[in-house]
Order: C-alpha cells, then structure tokens, then sequence
C-alpha cells in the first residue's frame, strides 16, 4: 500500500516543500488544553518536588512552556532517573502516567534514586492530538546535535549537564489506531516513500536499545506491567510493529542511530514503553496504570541489583 497515493497534501512520489508543510499545519487545531489537563497538576506538583521550567515553544511561549519536575533531596552519588512523556504530544497516557508517577509513586523512589521528569515534551503536540510539531516534524526523530525540533532540542539542552550521569531512562509512549489512519499516511507523504508495515499490536510491548538490550530491566517492567493489562502478542511472523521479537513483550531500536528520545543519554537502562489504548481491553485508566506500572516495574528491579 502506498499511503502518500491517498493523503490530501502533497504529490505522490514528491517530498513535501514548504507550501506543503504551510498546508498540513493549515489543517491542525486545537482539540484538548495543556493548561488544564497538564499545566495545571504539573504547577501543583511544585508543592512536593522541584519544578524548572527549561524552556518555551516558538508557536507561542506563553501558551507552552516545558517543565521539569525534580526530586527535591537531589544528593550527589545517587543514581539520576529520567522519565520522560509526550514527546509524541498524542501520546496521552505517555504524559498523565508520567504525572500520576510522580502524584503517586515518586515520593517513595527518591530515597534512592534522583528523579528527573519531563511530563510532556511536545505541549503543541498534546493540544493539537500530534505526532509532529508545527513544522511537521517528528521529535522522536530528532534527538541529535543541532536538533531541527525545538522540543527535543530545548530538552538535550536542559539535560547537557547531567546527561552523563544518566542511569536509567523510561521514554512513555503508545500505539495507537491513529498511526495507520493518519500518521503513517502523513509521513509516507511527506517523505515519498511506501510502508509496507501496518501493524498495531493489540496490547503493550516495550522497545529496547539494539546495541544495549538490558533483557532482564525489560522482563521486570513487563512481568510488572502484566499484572495489570495484556502485554502484545507477537503477529505470526513473530514480529511487533515489522521488527523480531527480542523476548516477550519486547523489541529492540537502534535508539541513538535513529535519533529517538530514548538514545539521548549514555544511560545503561533504557526503555521505551507502547500502549495500545484503542484495545477494547483498555479504557483510559487502566493505559495510565500500566504506565506507572512500567516505571515502577523497572525502579524495583534497578533496586534489585
């Protein structure tokens, strides 16, 4: 199937020009508030952690501006904890599981560990149900030197000081129906190339670092993830999303070669969560959970070592 034959903008088989690009943001509105379903728990939580806000979207700095939120008895010597959601900003349970950590679960981890968390990346992102920014590009792509998203490099930025010290990293992410109507579609169109891959697996999975796999800090986050929802069966190439499975439940990315959020450190223990929440095994809550779940799941077996 070649999606870009059956996307609105664009030429088939021409990459997107700058009229093009100006037609797809044409397109977006606002469909949900940042400042009152994120801002508002994320300015709250500055009561019981540290909050630092890193930096402010072009589009419109007022309207998104990106927080950090910190435990507050930050010792040197403890291992750093980076948690991060919505770089995907319509990644919903990727941003409210990383704000129901910390609402939840932070307080009792950051005896051992200092927690740093981004709760959403992509604020534009969150508003507008996107996968790119407003210059249609995708965050998750760009996490590298000179960085063309301003989500990713405001955060590079903000982390450059700590960035080696890095112990573990869990990136909130999901897979959603969306991907196959519209990302997917989108993005073969932008760039003229075909996707011969459309498949969403029906439940959750975690992508690992190729390089650095870590398969027992990925079989503690799903033996705890499991325990409250399904975890994606393999399809029957024995593949999630196109690529071998590593180990139930999991696959592995070359996260850095492919500039994604989870590459931008030299962290040892890495992990990229996906929950599936179009599942009619899921409702909103439950994807919240299972994120919490996956955090949890990886801090008690670094706890473990």
């Amino acid at each position: 199937m070649n999606a870009a034959e059956r996307y609105p903008i664009g030429t088939p088989g021409q990459k997107w020009n700058d009229a093009d690009k100006s037609a797809w943001l044409a397109l977006q509105s606002v469909k949900r508030s940042y400042k009152e379903q994120v801002l508002t728990k994320v300015l709250a939580l500055g009561e019981r952690f540290t909050l630092e806000q890193y930096g402010a979207l072009s589009v419109d700095e007022s309207k998104y501006p990106l927080y950090a939120l910190k435990s507050n008895d930050w010792q040197v010597g403890k291992p750093i904890i980076l948690v991060t959601g919505g770089v995907h900003g319509y990644e919903t349970s990727g941003v409210q599981g990383a704000i129901r950590f910390m609402e939840t679960k932070a307080q009792a981890y950051a005896e051992h560990f200092n927690i740093v968390l981004i709760p959403c990346v992509s604020p534009w992102g969150y508003e507008t149900i996107n996968r790119w920014n407003p210059n249609a590009i995708d965050p998750n792509r760009s996490f590298y030197a000179d960085s063309p998203a301003e989500e990713s490099a405001e955060l590079l930025a903000y982390l450059a000081p700590i960035n080696e010290q890095i112990f573990a990293h869990i990136d909130l992410h999901e897979t959603t129906d969306t991907d196959n109507s519209e990302f997917r579609p989108a993005l073969a169109a932008r760039d003229a190339s075909v996707h011969d891959n459309w498949n969403i697996p029906d439940g959750f999975y975690l992508v690992g670092d190729t390089i650095n796999p870590q398969a027992a800090f990925q079989k503690a986050i799903i033996t705890e993830v499991e325990q409250v929802t399904h975890i994606a069966p393999a399809d029957d190439n024995d593949k999630l999303i196109g690529v071998e499975l590593a180990q139930f439940g999991v696959i592995n990315y070359a996260t850095k070669a492919l500039g994604l959020c989870a590459g931008l450190s030299a962290a040892k223990y890495v992990t990229t969560t996906e929950v599936y929440p179009d599942s009619p095994l899921v409702d909103d809550e439950n994807c919240i959970i299972a994120q919490v779940a996956a955090i949890t799941g990886g801090l008690d077996y670094l706890l473990s070592l």
